[in-house]
């Protein structure tokens, strides 16, 4: 009899979640396609409707909007676990905070190993933030499918053991951009060609380098409404790369790692990366590869990192957008760090014999990928919640009196009773370090050797949970020489640097001393202006923008949209002018200035070359557009080129400048974003508010030698001594910089060419070069 019973509540059981499953609409039933089918893409409004159609129908999922994106487009995700974890998300949030920040329970490890038991994984997948890696938001439907309607007892203790945060899109206005374009060029020779614009409205691709500086409104909904929330043990983070590689890569990362990253962070991260591309294996993957390619240097792509949660990064080989591709064997690639995709080595392997490969590749390595990291993250809960505890029990102990305690950001009083340039880069670290759960304390008129500390002036702990995030961002980084067995550097993922003092201008000290946590003052940030949404008529600046999208110019347009937040001032009219309409010289009208942001030679001159884009996108410049820009200058127009534009400058301007890296190898001079000093003429209008002794953000960048008794002026020069030039990150070779110049200034008829060697308004963080910028177009 009780037999019977039992039987008949499980046979009750399996037929409720057998009308769950059946009930719960697949991917295909909203959207008209299985995603992963060859040349087929989902719109925002598809991907938004099917995740809501989802929360009606089951039970696991639970979908917010969050916010609006940078073109007003909601900003959504989904938590999905069991029903009952559903039920109590309140509760584990005020576990995982208490477990994050173990001065909330006294470092008790008997109160947090109670916690530990009670708590769940919290694991945040993120896709799509580069929208033309279009496999990864597709995936995303299909992960979220199989979580809430399969009843796979697998499945089951994922749901049981593990709080899901899916975002299934890190950049909604991308998603519509790249799909508008693919289907405009559907069936014709452009198919599977990349749009003639940014991804991302202002940054494109650098919306993967935003996770420190936090400039984009969608970086700051997942910091602020996911991140800072929930404090995730594991971040997913799914990723497509070029398509003549590995299949796919995991971490482990190769080196360096940036040393603030905890020990058990770096310990995570390999063994789970590992342990999914194993699984993977067995399954029958080929062409994975870890520890290669991809380091774990930059905080700008691993906020996780500093907040004691794993980094997962994947990278699939990608295809034609949605349509298909067909890599040969011989074409297959060397991987940076090492790793020949023609043959199997531990870190390689199986290997891929090439042939065709589909966007349902894709979809298929990235949904099983994730479910091998959720088996993982709830086979392993307690071991991941008792790391996660650890870290933060390791931040949060007291120094030892040789260690540094904390830094110092000395304020800055103000001149003449308004903000300098200066006052705003200082305000922007102390609001980056905020964003990023850093706590200080204001030591305005506290005594440190006898000196008295400013009005503003602000005490950074280092323990505290997030104390290694703001050591980060606050120290010089000193990225190792790494050569190959050839003697050229092995080349870092991204920048090697990210001194936000440096950067903004602001004095910052490391100190041994303690400041208790006593208020003697507010910390007043200067006031921003009230600058107004209209534009002149004419506008008195316009803005180079090449259908070779450039990242500089939408973080040149970013700033010019934003510069009342940099520089206190509102920020001169402009708009972007193509080259069809410098061809033409009708937009020069009223104009004082142009700036052409940091771009090849080629591309500013030849654009996309014929036959490889429709007609409207292709050329550039060419002779025509040269001479009108001629043209403008010799009448009285200004001229500003940054960074790689200032070739283009030299070379169609004949102007008397050499640059002095053109042919050089990188074994004889590299230097791959880096930091450097500069001496600068500050009698020069161009350098008003900036101090004698500044920086440049160096990357592929050209270094000036002006030809003697030439009238250009050099605005900027690096110093005399090679010593003196590297102030963080890497420099080989910077002995050939010596003396020469960084800034000029060159008249040309009535006009003048500005050229930068550097990028001044450097991912909207180089604050102190980019007064520059609008001293050069007033």
């Amino acid at each position: 009899m009780q037999m019977r019973k039992i039987l008949s509540i499980f046979v009750i059981a399996l037929c409720a979640a057998a009308a769950v499953a059946q009930k719960v609409p697949t991917p295909k039933d909203v959207l008209g396609f299985t995603p992963g089918d060859d040349r087929k893409l989902a719109s925002w409004n598809q991907v938004l409707d099917y995740f809501q159609k989802l929360e009606d129908s089951s039970p696991r999922v639970k979908f917010d909007a969050i916010g609006k994106t940078t073109l007003d487009r909601p900003f959504v995700y989904a938590t999905i676990s069991s029903p009952e974890n559903l039920r109590n998300l309140e509760k584990y949030k005020r576990i995982n905070k208490q477990l994050a920040d173990p001065r909330l329970i006294g470092r008790s490890d008997t109160r947090a190993k109670t916690l530990i038991k009670q708590g769940r994984s919290i694991v945040l997948i993120t896709f799509g933030i580069h929208s033309t890696e279009v496999g990864s938001t597709l995936s995303s439907m299909l992960i979220a499918h199989r979580l809430a309607s399969s009843n796979d007892p697998k499945i089951k203790k994922i749901l049981d053991e593990n709080i899901i945060l899916l975002v299934p899109s890190l950049n909604p206005d991308g998603v519509d951009i790249v799909k508008s374009w693919y289907d405009k060029t559907l069936g014709t020779p452009f198919e599977g060609t990349t749009q003639p614009e940014l991804y991302h409205h202002y940054i494109g691709h650098d919306n993967n380098r935003d996770w420190y500086i936090f400039s984009q409104i969608e970086t700051k909904l997942t910091v602020d409404k996911l991140h800072n929330v929930w404090h995730p043990q594991i971040v997913h983070d799914v990723h497509q790369q070029g398509p003549n590689g590995a299949r796919l890569f995991l971490p482990p990362y190769m080196d360096p790692v940036e040393p603030n990253v905890p020990k058990r962070i770096v310990e995570g991260y390999t063994e789970l990366g590992n342990y999914i591309a194993e699984e993977l294996r067995k399954d029958g993957f080929k062409g994975i590869t870890t520890g290669t390619s991809y380091d774990a240097w930059t905080p700008a792509r691993a906020y996780s990192h500093y907040h004691a949660g794993v980094r997962i990064l994947t990278e699939s080989a990608s295809v034609r957008l949605a349509t298909p591709t067909s890599v040969k064997f011989d074409d297959l690639e060397v991987e940076a760090g090492g790793a020949d995709t023609k043959k199997e080595s531990e870190k390689f392997g199986p290997v891929w014999p090439g042939g065709e490969w589909r966007l349902s590749d894709i979809t298929r390595q990235m949904t099983e990928g994730a479910f091998k990291l959720l088996e993982h993250s709830a086979d392993n809960r307690e071991k991941w919640l008792t790391d996660f505890y650890q870290i933060g029990k390791d931040a949060t102990r007291v120094r030892n009196r040789d260690e540094v305690a904390g830094y110092v950001i000395r304020g800055k009083e103000l001149r003449d009773g308004n903000p300098t340039w200066d006052h705003y880069g200082r305000q922007m670290i102390i609001d980056i370090l905020k964003r990023g759960g850093v706590e200080m304390r204001d030591i305005s008129g506290r005594q440190s050797s006898g000196a008295v500390f400013p009005k503003g002036s602000v005490f950074i702990p280092m323990n505290q949970p997030y104390g290694a995030f703001a050591k980060t961002l606050l120290e010089r980084q000193s990225y190792p020489n790494l050569l190959d067995e050839k003697g050229s550097p092995i080349r870092p993922y991204d920048v090697t640097a990210h001194t936000l003092p440096l950067l903004m201008g602001a004095e910052v000290e490391a100190v041994t001393e303690r400041f208790l946590p006593r208020s003697v003052g507010s910390v007043a940030p200067p006031v921003v202006p009230n600058c107004p949404r209209t534009r002149d008529a004419r506008p008195s600046a316009l803005l180079y923008k090449s259908h070779v999208a450039s990242m500089d110019e939408g973080w040149t347009r970013f700033i010019m949209n934003n510069a009342a937040s940099y520089i206190g001032k509102c920020g001169p009219s402009f708009m972007n002018v193509t080259d069809s309409e410098i061809r033409s010289g009708e937009a020069f009208g009223g104009v004082k200035a142009v700036i052409f942001p940091d771009q090849t030679p080629n591309q500013i001159f030849r654009g996309h070359a014929k036959n490889t884009m429709p007609e409207e996108y292709t050329g550039g410049l060419g002779a025509e557009g040269v001479e009108s820009l001629k043209r403008f200058v010799r009448e009285g127009g200004t001229v500003v080129f940054f960074n790689r534009a200032s070739r283009f400058a030299i070379r169609e301007f004949g102007l008397p400048i050499r640059d002095v890296t053109e042919g050089l190898s990188n074994r004889d001079f590299y230097i791959p974003g880096s930091i450097l000093r500069t001496k600068v003429d500050t009698l020069n209008p161009l350098a008003e508010g900036i101090p004698a002794d500044s920086i440049a953000w160096f990357e592929n960048s050209p270094v000036f030698d002006v030809a003697v008794g030439s009238n250009v002026k050099v605005v900027a020069r690096y110093p005399e001594n090679a010593d003196e030039i590297l102030l963080s990150g890497w420099a080989l070779g910077a002995e050939r910089l010596t003396g020469k110049a960084a800034m000029v200034e060159a008249p040309y008829g009535k006009g003048r060419l500005i050229l930068f060697g550097f990028r001044p308004q450097y991912r909207a963080q180089s604050i102190a070069t980019m007064p520059m910028i609008f001293n050069a177009i007033r």
